[in-house]
């Protein structure tokens, strides 16, 4: 009988490309892949550094494991596994754990899946991992999401990525533009633009620091491959989205109006502090370009509270710069020291209850912000792709623009994308519709 295989992801959209890429090397390898939920043979958790509790969680998915199968062979791999790997070595259950250039090999660790008295590690001096492999992820959700740059030069005070990650590198164009075909090809409606640092894209492209390409370059031929309903950027640094890349998705065939741009601190003294490459004018003149040329595009904001040095003043510049600019949401994220960062060496840590209470606080603003973003967009015609999950009876979708909407549960609306007017807002915060096309669009 085949052996069963079964993954867990924590972290992000990168990591889910990088989980889907090593799932189908355990298929071309003869397993057989089966839900975290079921009992199998082999699990493989995928690690995030950037998670706080990263320990606790991690041994709390290793009991999860064991209660399916005790018997079952654990593997760890990714940030975590890369930072602290004899630390996830040590806990009880888990038989190998897989550094930053290791992961993609993993098949080749692997013997009968016998346990291990002690959990094995290989992991690479994060100096070593410096060749690029390409990942997108597919089968699990209606969009898929490609990776197509990796790693991180900058050099960000309170950051482990680079540690975890490894320098600033690329996918080819022409493997990324092979990607998304293969992805296109299998029906798949929506691809997700990922990375570590993706408007860095180019540098490193065929081994060395140089840009071959830019990420507008890859933009501009992304745009053109057949069968694309949507493209989609993920987080990309304010310093490196340029105005010629926004003004070409506001005219583009495929990307959509939907931009999330890392702020990290409303206040250029904690900013310079974070060691970030922009101060907040250059913030707002990215804002105010999006606004000008895509007056509904989504806009969607990262902000960490907490840092060290943040002053009630420095935080509350934060709130009512954010409060006073034209976007739709926040991630918040409350800022936890990490070993071997810069600052987790700095002086006035701030309590934790402050931390917690300024998180909260900007929170209830991104509830503000996302509602009023909704409301502004109440009679608009947009084109929704629906979800694949009957959630309490309904079925959700998203608009182009990020809106999400729901409807009574109809499996016949899965992948499919359809023209609607938006209507109201529900009780959950969800936006209700009209179909104006009563058949699908594609």
């Amino acid at each position: 009988m085949k052996k069963k295989v079964a993954f867990y992801t924590l972290g992000c959209k990168l990591n889910f490309s990088e989980t889907s890429t090593i799932a189908r090397s355990f298929v071309d390898e003869g397993f057989d892949r089966v839900d975290f939920a079921e009992a199998a043979d082999m699990y493989v958790i995928n690690t995030c550094s950037v998670t706080e509790n990263a320990d606790k969680r991690f041994k709390s998915i290793v009991k999860q494991a064991q209660k399916k199968n005790p018997d079952a062979f654990v593997a760890a791999v990714g940030c975590y596994a890369q930072l602290k790997p004899e630390e996830l070595a040590a806990v009880d259950g888990v038989d190998l754990v897989l550094g930053a250039t290791e992961k993609f090999k993993i098949t080749d660790y692997i013997n009968d899946l016998s346990k291990n008295d002690f959990g094995e590690v290989h992991s690479c001096e994060i100096e070593d991992a410096d060749f690029y492999v390409g990942s997108y992820a597919i089968g699990d959700r209606t969009r898929a999401f490609l990776k197509v740059q990796d790693g991180c030069d900058y050099k960000c005070t309170y950051c482990t990525i680079p540690l975890a990650r490894g320098i600033s590198r690329s996918d080819t164009l022409e493997n990324v533009l092979k990607n998304a075909a293969e992805i296109s090809a299998k029906n798949i409606k929506e691809i997700v633009l990922t990375g570590v640092n993706i408007g860095d894209y180019g540098k490193g492209e065929f081994g060395n620091k140089k840009h071959q390409h830019t990420f507008l370059d890859l933009v501009k031929a992304l745009d053109t491959v057949n069968g694309i309903h949507r493209l989609r950027i993920s987080s990309i640094e304010p310093n490196l989205l340029k105005n010629e890349t926004i003004d070409f998705v506001s005219k583009s065939n495929s990307f959509v109006p939907h931009f999330h741009i890392p702020l990290q601190s409303g206040s250029d003294a904690i900013l310079k502090l974070m060691r970030r490459r922009y101060l907040t004018n250059l913030y707002i003149d990215r804002v105010a370009k999006i606004r000008e040329v895509m007056p509904h595009a989504c806009i969607g904001v990262d902000v960490i509270v907490g840092f060290p040095g943040e002053t009630e003043e420095h935080f509350l510049e934060t709130y009512h710069f954010l409060n006073e600019l034209d976007i739709s949401y926040l991630h918040v994220f409350t800022y936890s020291e990490r070993d071997n960062t810069v600052a987790a060496e700095m002086e006035n840590a701030v309590p934790k209850n402050v931390r917690a209470k300024r998180s909260k606080m900007l929170r209830g603003l991104s509830v503000k912000k996302r509602r009023a973003f909704y409301e502004s967009q109440l009679g608009s015609t947009r084109t929704v792709l629906f979800e694949s999950e009957n959630k309490e009876g309904y079925i959700n979708g998203f608009t182009e623009n990020y809106v999400k909407v729901k409807a009574p549960w109809n499996p016949e609306l899965i992948n499919t994308l359809h023209t609607v007017q938006l209507t109201e807002i529900d009780e959950d915060g969800l936006v209700r519709f009209n179909f104006v096309k009563t058949e699908a669009t594609v």
